[in-house]
């Protein structure tokens, strides 16, 4: 069966590892015959995630750090040159200073730490819409972010990175908003706790993942693959009536009272 996102072409960005829920996603619209274009942050990602797109449909690889305006820009250039548009943008970019997220909240959060936060895991969402919003197809395209359940409730450790996932999780529906007149939709997948590399900076994170798996519905954690499955859902036309939307995607741990 011919799946929706077929031949249409996604830029995704955040594949560190083959832990990365970014990869999971990319495995799965590759899977499903989409054409890809890979981001890395620098020079020490860039084997890595070019040996990745090496397995999958990718028309590039391209250095992009969303924190360095210039590199920002050169990813535009880089994209322009392959003369395609594109169906759709992944991002998938959180980042905290380990420090923020130890102990207690109060005694963690430094301006530093709570700027640096917001600007890599939320900003940085804005500025990749708004650097690629020519790029996008009207009426064919779809937006994703990541996020989860510390930007609405207070978990151990989480700390600065639920204000920065609060705050990202706004920016979903103002972006929504914004481009909704042109049939773009923007929407992020809240997903259940999952050892990724970024996530490994969480000093809480194995208790996260045993505290989910014994109170969600399925009583298991999720995995990258369900992750990318749910994503490609939202990225495709089967989805064309979902934007501005927080999908819970954590065998319903975000819903258990248990």
């Amino acid at each position: 069966m011919q799946h929706d996102v077929q031949n249409k072409i996604y830029l995704i960005t955040g594949i560190a590892s083959e832990r990365s829920i970014a990869y999971g996603i990319a495995e799965v619209l590759s899977h499903y015959g989409a054409k890809l274009i890979l981001t890395y942050q620098n020079e020490r990602f860039r084997e890595r995630v070019e040996t990745y797109g090496h397995q999958w449909n990718t028309l590039a690889t391209i250095e992009c750090d969303v924190q360095n305006e210039a590199s920002l820009a050169e990813c535009i250039r880089a994209v322009e040159s392959l003369e395609c548009k594109l169906n759709g943008i992944v991002h998938s970019i959180a980042y905290a200073d380990p420090e923020q997220l130890q102990g207690r909240f109060l005694d963690a959060i430094t301006r530093d730490g709570f700027l640096k936060a917001h600007d890599i895991s939320a900003y940085s969402f804005c500025a990749l819409l708004k650097a690629f919003e020519s790029f996008l197809v009207p009426n064919e395209s779809a937006a994703l972010t990541l996020t989860y359940l510390g930007s609405q409730r207070a978990l151990p450790s989480y700390n600065v990175m639920g204000l920065a996932k609060a705050s990202l999780e706004a920016a979903v529906r103002y972006t929504a908003a914004n481009l909704g007149p042109s049939g773009i939709r923007v929407n992020a997948i809240s997903a259940g706790p999952i050892k990724t590399l970024a996530a490994s900076g969480i000093k809480g994170i194995k208790s996260m993942m045993e505290q989910a798996q014994e109170r969600s519905f399925l009583g298991r954690n999720i995995t990258t693959r369900e992750i990318g499955e749910t994503a490609a859902f939202l990225l495709s036309n089967y989805s064309s009536a979902i934007t501005g939307q927080i999908i819970y995607a954590d065998g319903g741990y975000s819903a258990s009272a248990l």
